[in-house]
C-alpha cells in the first residue's frame, strides 16, 4: 500500500461530474515500419510486457472509511488488461476532424475509480493508413513530466521492441485491506499531523511577510494575483463535454524567434498563444478589458525525483500582454512577466507551500466543496482566477516507435476546470512543437479557429524576427552619389550624330 500525497489527492477532490481530472495524449503512428505488419494484438502484448515499467497502470484507489485521510494506492488484485487497452476505428475519411472528435469523446468520460486510473485506445482507420493511440491517465497518478516519462517507457528507439529487464522483485497483487486496517493506517498518519501543521503555519507566515516585503521594492515587477484576470467567454462553468483541436509548428521557427527577439522558448510559446487568443476574441467581436492571464504549470521535480510517478508541480500566474498590439513588444512584456513570476516562485517556495497545505486537506470536505462550487456555478459570479491554462512539456528530439510503428506526431491533452474552459498544452517531439487544445464543448465551439490563429501568430512573430535580423541597407556614399548622377546625366545626353 502507498498513501497518496496531499497534492496527488487534491486532483481527486477537484473532480466533479463536469471537471474530469485526467490528462491524455494522442499519438499518430506509421504502421509501415512494423516488422511483419501491424496487428492490434502486438500493441496489447507490448503493453503487457512493459507493465513492470508502468507502476500506475496496475494500481487502484482504496478510500479510507469516513474519508478520514487521503486514499491509498494498492496493487490491483483484479487487474484486467483487456479492460484498459481497447480497439476503435474512425469513420471515413479518417482525417484530423474525425480523430479530434473521437479524442474529445474520450476526454469527455471520467475514469472508473474502481479500476486503475488509465485507458488506452488504439484507433484504426486514419487516412494514409496511419494508426492513432490515445492514452488517458488520471492527474492523481502523474503530472506532465512523469506522464511524458510514462509514455517513453511504452515506446522504443527502434522498430524492434527492446526486451524488458528482469525485475528484481516480481509484481505481486495486494490483498485488499480491511476497514479496520485502513482506519488504523489513517489514524497513525493523522497523529503526526499537528507537528507538520505547526511547521507549515510558521513557513507560510514567514513567506507572506517576505513576499510582501519583496514586492514593495522599486525594482520588482510582481506577477498578477488571483482574481485579477478580465472576464471572458472562456471563464464560465463547464459541462462534461469536450472539444479538441490541434496544430504543429516547426521548433526551429520558435528557436529563431527566441534568438532574434529574446526570451525563452516558453516565452515564445506564450506569445504565440497570446496572439492567437487576441485574434480569436477580435474575430468574435468580444471586447476583453485588460490583458489575459494564464496559469502556467511548472515542474519542481528534482534530479532525485526523476522517474518517480505522482505530482511534483507548482504553477505561475503570467500576464499574456494580449492588450499590447505590437507582437514584439508583447513578447518582451511576457518575457519580463515570466522572469518576475519565476523569481517570486523561487523566493517564496510555492511548491513547498502547496505540498504542505495539501497534506491537511480534509477529503470529505474538499470533495464536497468542489461539487458545491460546480453545482452553484460560483466561479461565474466572481472575477476569474485566471483565463486559460497553458502548459509546455519538453519531449524527445529523436524518433520513437510503438510495437514497431514509428510515431510521427504527439498531441498532448490537458484538463479544463470550472472558470477556465480552455487548456493549451504544448509538447515538442523531433523537429516539431505540437499544440493540443482541449475546451468545453459549449463555451468554445470554435476551438479549431484558435488552432488556426496559433499558426497565424507564429507567422506574425517570425516576420518580426526576420525583420530584426535582416541587415539594414547601407547608405550610399557621396562619391557613389556623384558617380550615379554623372551616369544619369550621360544617359540623358542625346547621342552625337
Amino acid at each position: 500500500m502507498q498513501r497518496l500525497t496531499g497534492l496527488d489527492a487534491v486532483f481527486l477532490y477537484m473532480e466533479t461530474p463536469t471537471n474530469h481530472m485526467h490528462v491524455a495524449s494522442t499519438g499518430i503512428f506509421d504502421p509501415s515500419t512494423v516488422p511483419e505488419g501491424y496487428d492490434f494484438e502486438k500493441v496489447k502484448d507490448l503493453v503487457r510486457d512493459r507493465l513492470p515499467l508502468l507502476p500506475p497502470f496496475r494500481r487502484r484507489l482504496v478510500t479510507i472509511p469516513f474519508e478520514l485521510h487521503h486514499p491509498l494506492w494498492i496493487e490491483d488484485p483484479d487487474f484486467d488488461l483487456d479492460y484498459h487497452v481497447r480497439r476503435a476505428a474512425l469513420p471515413a475519411p479518417g482525417g484530423q476532424k474525425e480523430l479530434a472528435e473521437f479524442a474529445a469523446e474520450v476526454m469527455s468520460r471520467p475514469l472508473d475509480r474502481s479500476r486503475p486510473l488509465w485507458e488506452m485506445y488504439v484507433v484504426e482507420g486514419l487516412e494514409n493508413g496511419m494508426i492513432a493511440c490515445i492514452t488517458k491517465t488520471h492527474h492523481a497518478a502523474i503530472d506532465g513530466v512523469s506522464g511524458a516519462e510514462l509514455t517513453v517507457n511504452l515506446l522504443d528507439l527502434q522498430p524492434e521492441p527492446a526486451p524488458v529487464p528482469e525485475q528484481e522483485h516480481p509484481w505481486k497483487p495486494d490483498k485488499e485491506p480491511s476497514d479496520i486496517e485502513l482506519v488504523g493506517y489513517a489514524l497513525s498518519s493523522l497523529a503526526r499531523q499537528p507537528l507538520l501543521a505547526a511547521k507549515a503555519v510558521r513557513r507560510t507566515f514567514s513567506t507572506v511577510l517576505n513576499t510582501r516585503r519583496r514586492n514593495r521594492q522599486p525594482d520588482v515587477n510582481p506577477p498578477p494575483g488571483f482574481f485579477s484576470a478580465p472576464r471572458t467567454s472562456l471563464n464560465v462553468a463547464i459541462s462534461p463535454r469536450r472539444r479538441f483541436a490541434f496544430t504543429e509548428v516547426h521548433l526551429d521557427d520558435i528557436k529563431m524567434i527566441k534568438n532574434a527577439l529574446g526570451g525563452t522558448v516558453n516565452d515564445v510559446v506564450l506569445a504565440i498563444c497570446s496572439g492567437a487568443l487576441r485574434a480569436y476574441f477580435a474575430e468574435r467581436g468580444e471586447n476583453v478589458e485588460g490583458p489575459l492571464q494564464a496559469m502556467v504549470p511548472i515542474s519542481v521535480r528534482t534530479e532525485e525525483q526523476k522517474g518517480a510517478m505522482g505530482n511534483q508541480v507548482s504553477s505561475l500566474l503570467v500576464s499574456l500582454a494580449s492588450d499590447v498590439e505590437d507582437p514584439v513588444e508583447r513578447l518582451h512584456t511576457i518575457t519580463e512577466g515570466t522572469k518576475g513570476a519565476k523569481e517570486q516562485e523561487k523566493a517564496i517556495g510555492a511548491a513547498t507551500l502547496t505540498g504542505d497545505w495539501a497534506e491537511f486537506a480534509a477529503p470529505a470536505l474538499a470533495a464536497r466543496a468542489a461539487r458545491l462550487a460546480s453545482r452553484t456555478r460560483v466561479l461565474e459570479r466572481v472575477r476569474p482566477l485566471f483565463n486559460v491554462t497553458i502548459s509546455n512539456v519538453p519531449g524527445p528530439p529523436f524518433p520513437l516507435y510503438s510495437a514497431g510503428a514509428r510515431m510521427v506526431a504527439l498531441y498532448p491533452m490537458g484538463p479544463i476546470n470550472d472558470g477556465a474552459a480552455l487548456n493549451i498544452t504544448v509538447m515538442s517531439y523531433m523537429t516539431s512543437v505540437y499544440f493540443g487544445l482541449v475546451a468545453d464543448r459549449d463555451a468554445v465551439p470554435e476551438v479549431w479557429d484558435i488552432a488556426r490563429h496559433i499558426d497565424e501568430a507564429l507567422v506574425e512573430l517570425k516576420k518580426a524576427a526576420d525583420d530584426a535580423v535582416r541587415p539594414a541597407p547601407k547608405p550610399a556614399s557621396k562619391s557613389g552619389s556623384k558617380a550615379k548622377k554623372a551616369d544619369t546625366e550621360a544617359d540623358s545626353t542625346p547621342a552625337a550624330e
